[in-house]
């Protein structure tokens, strides 16, 4: 796979791709990362990349020009472009499985005020990873990059990330490690059994009851099977929820 982020501030990856599981997977050549500097395509005399927003108001906008002839340098058939943007669809753990199979993702961050809107027509689609305001898409590149990297096959093992938060629809289970007691607290004692389908049903049991209390508009247009019917009848009768 190839990750293409067309970027201002390409310095800001520097750790990113040199660094755990991301480093690892450039390594084996899992995946290409690479940082275009819009920057280094700006016909303007004296290398602006913005300008003042026609209209009125405060702020820069990014212009057409630098931006498209940066995207118009890597992009290819296979490509999809995505611009990272407030007004995008929300990222999730399924939008990151879809872009884990594509061949070429190209990422385009804004900054400033933000970008010419002309340039959304030459994008596949906007991308938000959260109703928030950053100050440039840098950051939810990054975040867009390790979680589509991480799924891809041979970066790290498939039983690593099958029960994770969000890839069956539901939370994760609560997780430990020795030792047995810390400050009076003890280790569930079905998990010291040894007994493999008590654990199952204890982590799905936790895995239903941690999305009920945390994240109930999960579990809204969720099909349960008739084992999590049961599960979280009795998470609710126990918890007197």
């Amino acid at each position: 796979m190839r990750i293409t982020i067309l970027t201002l501030f390409p310095e800001m990856f520097d750790g990113f791709v040199h660094t755990s599981i991301i480093a690892r997977a450039i390594k084996q050549e899992k995946v290409t990362v690479e940082c275009i500097n819009i920057r280094d395509f700006t016909l303007d005399k004296h290398n602006h990349v913005d300008d003042t927003p026609f209209g009125g108001g405060r702020g820069m906008v990014m212009m057409c020009q630098p931006v498209l002839d940066a995207l118009a340098s890597v992009r290819t058939e296979n490509s999809k472009v995505l611009l990272l943007a407030a007004a995008g669809e929300t990222f999730t753990q399924k939008k990151a499985r879809e872009y884990a199979s594509i061949e070429h993702l190209i990422l385009i961050c804004g900054h400033y005020e933000g970008l010419d809107a002309r340039i959304y027509d030459y994008v596949d689609g906007l991308l938000s990873i959260g109703d928030y305001i950053l100050t440039g898409g840098e950051l939810a590149s990054m975040i867009v990059s390790d979680a589509v990297i991480r799924l891809l096959d041979g970066v790290i093992m498939e039983e690593s990330h099958q029960d994770e938060s969000f890839e069956n629809g539901l939370l994760e289970y609560p997780h430990y490690t020795k030792p047995v007691e810390y400050d009076g607290k003890k280790v569930p004692d079905v998990l010291l059994s040894g007994h493999h389908e008590n654990i199952r049903q204890y982590r799905l049991k936790e895995s239903l009851k941690n999305t009920y209390i945390n994240r109930p508009d999960l579990l809204e247009n969720r099909e349960f099977s008739k084992e999590e019917v049961k599960l979280l009848e009795a998470i609710k009768s126990e918890n007197k929820l």
